[in-house]
Formats: structure tokens, C-alpha cells, sequence
């Protein structure tokens, strides 16, 4: 199955609407850290709520939970600080997976960094995978509409 965005398309819309956050709430930047969960979380609900895919990157067991590879070495240089938006996300996703987008915002936006990877670290999909293997879509789909998605 083809995922629906790029990984880094998806990135930068959660850094944008973070950014509209700060101006209206008290808010904190984005760290990368905070970025993959919130990655693995849309994948979850979107898998689960979709039935695809919304990006097509893998997502890796790391130490610190799971992981979207490619965009842990776009933002590696900022470390465990926030994330300053750059104003580069396109407007290119619809507004069905908006939707989708906001309510993981909001659900999961609210913990911090390290109490998302807390979070990730009691669940199947990142107990259930080996460390530095792909996390199975099928796995995070089950998990995600077992856990988090009601009727």
C-alpha cells in the first residue's frame, strides 16, 4: 500500500499547526523527538481510521521508540531543542487528513517529548519489534484500531 504523503510533508504540517498553536496558546516548539511520536501516532489512527497508509516512510524500533528515519536526520541537528518553523509546509494536504492531523494533535500534541516515548515504550507495536527493525504496518493498524479508535 502506498502511503497517501510523504513523511516530511506530514512533518512540516504538524510543525506549521504547532506554530498557529503558539500564536493563540501556551504552547512549546516541536522537538524531533516529540515529532516522531506525533509521526507514529497519525500513521496509527490514520492506518486505523483509513484503512492505508498516510506516508510511506517506515517507521524503526529505536531506543527511545519508534522512529521515521528519514526525518530523525532532517531535524538531528536541533538536538532536544524545539523545532523553529520555517514556514515551508505547501498546503498540500487535504482536508479530510487535516482532520485527522488535528485530532492527533490534539490527543497526543499535549504530552511531552519524553512522556510520548514513555507512552510508545508500553505498547505492541515497539514491544513487539525487534530494536533497528521496521515497525509492521499491519501491526501498528491492529494495535491502533484495538486501542484508539471507537465506533
Amino acid at each position: 500500500m502506498k502511503g497517501k504523503y510523504s513523511a516530511l510533508t506530514v512533518a512540516k504540517w504538524f510543525l506549521w499547526y504547532n506554530d498557529k498553536i503558539l500564536e493563540e496558546e501556551d504552547a512549546d516548539l516541536i522537538s524531533n523527538l516529540k515529532l516522531q511520536k506525533l509521526l507514529y501516532y497519525a500513521q496509527g489512527c490514520y492506518l486505523a481510521l483509513k484503512n492505508e497508509p498516510l506516508f510511506n516512510e517506515q517507521i524503526v524500533n529505536w531506543a527511545h521508540g519508534p522512529v521515521v528515519e528519514e526525518i530523525y536526520h532532517e531535524y538531528k541537528n536541533n538536538g532536544s531543542n524545539g523545532i523553529e518553523y520555517q514556514g515551508d509546509y505547501d498546503n498540500s494536504i487535504d482536508n479530510n487528513t487535516t482532520a485527522v492531523l488535528e485530532e492527533v494533535y490534539d490527543i497526543f500534541g499535549k504530552y511531552s517529548a519524553w512522556g510520548l516515548r514513555n507512552m510508545t515504550h508500553q505498547e505492541e507495536p515497539w514491544l513487539k519489534t525487534q530494536r533497528n527493525e521496521v515497525i509492521p504496518l499491519p501491526l501498528i493498524k491492529d494495535y491502533f484500531e484495538k486501542t484508539y479508535i471507537t465506533d
